[in-house]
């Protein structure tokens, strides 16, 4: 097995187009990032880089559908996205972004070097152009039906519903995403890295070198190769993006795939001027955490890219994850089906590592998986609170009440074997969730650490400490016992000793295992614990020696709060309110696309009929101290003024939307944002991004029912 000195962790580049739901944490995110604070507890010298994808025509749309420039996107968006990583605790070494210059320039760098080394193909070719649009059109901007399994809305480089990749010549009855335009040929000039001369390499180097790989991605790579690679253009047509650094390439940019991962090496850049021990040497252990819709792209292309180039190590591993549904749907951006992260972090603040638990615990990691919203709540309360929250306020609870806030001695000529069978269960435990960390199974990872968990409820359970104290209590004040007699005494306070001394190293070891996953848990636990971080170090793991006898400890604190049904109802209520609004703004079908039998609401009745939808009118809007994305609003309802926080602060201006009506989700339990607590839901429509008010088409009265 091969020695590494380093590593250096990518997790992929968000486009900055839009804020980062738990699909983007669910596929990559947090598996990077509980990799990652494994490694540092190992003291492995460990980089991990990240950065927004600014560059592409996704960006470009987002701009003209919003009349603004492409620059004023990326920037908004990479702070919003970089605010949501960091407030879910993923520990980025750097969050840069490919509009730095210092991408620009290693970007173009390296364009060159390939350019110089005769490695490109230039040709003319004809490719789509959208008349109405008067722009060419990237891959994914071109939908038609898929050859391969007749889905009508295929993209012109992937199916999703097949997962197939395409190029737009195979795609069936081709249109514009952008106008609905039926796209044209046009003639235009690119430079193409020929895929095809590779192939005997990435053969050797992948299929018969990395057969160890996650099935999933093994199998798509195979899938690849075995059809055959073909050149691909690696620029494109557009004014937004790195310029092809030469002289006859004006209006030409760098393909954004082949930007995009070069992103990887410029953010290492930034981050230290010892950036090619990272990327140079051969003992850099590399590891690319991305969803599976990138495996091609970081296990063929970019490898071949960096096979080109030469002097760059290639990934050891590409543990990709497979997607996470919602509530049985597919998410979506543009119909607003999704859990937003800065969203998740205002309805459930300092709550972030339950919603880590949760997509680890249902992590996509073999197969595409589902996040609800109840078993989100029922995973809180019977796993979190009930197992792992149960068992550390058990034992500091007990601890206190039972040895005066001190960690008690462990009477060795009293143990028995079933506490050290308990204590052994300290270093079973480290070993596999050891070699689950190394597997990249993170989902089996932490089921050990939680069985590690029930198991000292259980232990502590046969045990029972307090119903000893309740002896040593009877006894003192006289009582005949059947069990037990006054000479007994110090053999029962002993028990209570060895019992909660065993309790209390388990909850010492707990947090070392579970910081690579919960990290805000783990750190509640160190402060209750009065120890520093450095305890956390996985070479401490395993120990039965973590708290010394005698050492006192601080009062206890809830590590977890059970989550109220009221809260899902809310959060399954915007869903619903989402369902709503994609109903009410979609245009009405084409007759001659309707179907033989009557068309049906996309959306069943039970859904939302609870929801008490009136119309009302804006009397005052102003932004929400220290919440970029809020508005607080003082809605007319007709019987009552209700105040109201939206999420619309970067899509209007508090002073435009003053006598606005919008329809009002009115029997929403009211819930508190930023200290202020909503009365209400305001609908809106989302179109690619843009928000729309659903409101009547003429002003109707305040209060007015939607029906």
């Amino acid at each position: 097995m091969a020695k590494f000195n380093r590593y250096l962790i990518t997790a992929a580049l968000p486009y900055a187009n839009g804020p980062v739901h738990i699909g983007h944490l669910a596929g990559c995110y947090i598996p990077a990032d509980i990799y990652v604070r494994y490694l540092r507890a190992k003291k492995a010298d460990v980089k991990f880089v990240c950065g927004t994808d600014e560059h592409g025509v996704p960006i470009t749309i987002k701009a003209m559908k919003e009349n603004v420039t492409p620059q004023d996107v990326v920037d908004r968006y990479h702070k919003i996205i970089g605010d949501s990583f960091a407030a879910m605790g993923i520990s980025f070494d750097i969050f840069s972004r490919t509009s730095n210059p210092v991408h620009h320039k290693t970007a173009s760098d390296y364009f060159l070097k390939m350019y110089n080394d005769g490695l490109f193909e230039e040709k003319e070719s004809e490719q789509y152009f959208d008349p109405k649009a008067n722009m060419f059109l990237a891959d994914r901007y071109i939908i038609g039906t898929c050859p391969h399994c007749g889905n009508d809305k295929a993209y012109g480089d992937q199916c999703e519903k097949c997962g197939n990749s395409l190029s737009p010549d195979e795609l069936i009855n081709p249109h514009s995403a952008l106008s609905d335009a039926v796209p044209v040929k046009k003639k235009t000039k690119h430079w193409y890295m020929p895929l095809q001369n590779y192939e005997p390499w990435l053969n050797e180097w992948l299929l018969e070198g990395h057969k160890d790989w996650k099935n999933n991605v093994y199998g798509q790579c195979k899938s690849w190769l075995n059809s055959g690679l073909q050149s691909r253009a690696m620029t494109r047509d557009s004014n937004w993006g790195i310029q092809v650094p030469l002289p006859d390439a004006e209006g030409k940019v760098l393909y954004v795939w082949f930007d995009a991962p070069i992103g990887y090496i410029s953010a290492t850049k930034e981050l230290t001027e010892n950036w090619a021990d990272y990327w140079c040497k051969d003992d850099t252990k590399l590891v690319h955490f991305i969803g599976k819709d990138n495996i091609v792209f970081h296990c063929i292309i970019f490898p071949a890219m960096l096979k080109a180039h030469g002097g760059f190590v290639l990934p050891e591993n590409v543990p990709a994850n497979e997607f996470l549904n919602l509530e049985g749907d597919k998410i979506s951006t543009s119909r607003n089906w999704a859990v937003w992260v800065n969203d998740y972090i205002a309805d459930f603040p300092d709550q972030q590592d339950v919603l880590r638990y949760v997509l680890t615990a249902t992590a996509p990691e073999t197969k595409d998986n589902d996040f609800t919203w109840k078993d989100f709540q029922d995973r809180n309360n019977s796993e979190l609170v009930a197992n792992l929250g149960n068992f550390v306020n058990r034992t500091m609870v007990l601890m206190h009440k039972l040895c005066g806030g001190k960690v008690p001695v462990l009477h060795a000529d009293l143990v028995n074997d079933e506490d050290r069978q308990m204590m052994s269960e300290f270093a079973i435990t480290k070993e596999k969730v050891e070699a689950a960390l190394e597997a990249y199974k993170f989902r089996e990872a932490l089921s050990e650490v939680m069985a590690l968990s029930t198991k000292g409820n259980q232990y502590m359970q046969r045990n029972e400490p307090w119903i000893l104290s309740k002896a040593i209590d009877k006894l003192k004040n006289g009582e005949v016992l059947d069990k037990y007699t006054a000479d007994d005494l110090p053999m029962l306070q002993q028990r209570i000793d060895i019992c909660l001394h065993i309790c209390l190293q388990l909850t010492a070891n707990l947090a070392i295992f579970i910081n690579p996953f919960l990290p805000f848990t783990a750190k509640k636990m160190l402060h209750m614990m009065k120890v520093v971080e450095k305890m956390l170090d996985w070479e401490n793991a395993g120990s039965s020696k973590l708290l010394s006898v005698g050492y006192t400890l601080r009062a206890p604190e809830l590590l977890f709060k059970k989550i109220e049904d009221e809260e899902i109802q809310a959060q399954l209520a915007k869903l619903a309110a989402s369902k709503a609004a994609n109903a009410a703004a979609a245009p009405a079908p084409v007759e001659a696309e309707k179907p033989a039998a009557p068309a049906k609401p996309e959306i069943q009745y039970d859904d939302f009929a609870k929801l008490e939808l009136r119309v009302g009118t804006i009397l005052q809007a102003e932004k929400v101290e220290k919440a970029d994305k809020l508005l607080k609003l003082l809605v007319d309802i007709g019987t009552e003024q209700r105040t109201v926080v939206s999420g619309i602060a970067m899509h209007f201006k508090p002073e435009d939307i003053i006598g606005k009506q919008v329809t009002l989700v009115a029997n929403l339990a009211p819930r508190k944002m930023r200290g202020i607590e909503s009365q209400g839901m305001i609908l809106m429509a989302e179109d690619n991004g843009k928000l729309i008010f659903v409101n009547p088409s003429e002003a109707v009265k305040a209060g007015s029912g939607v029906s």
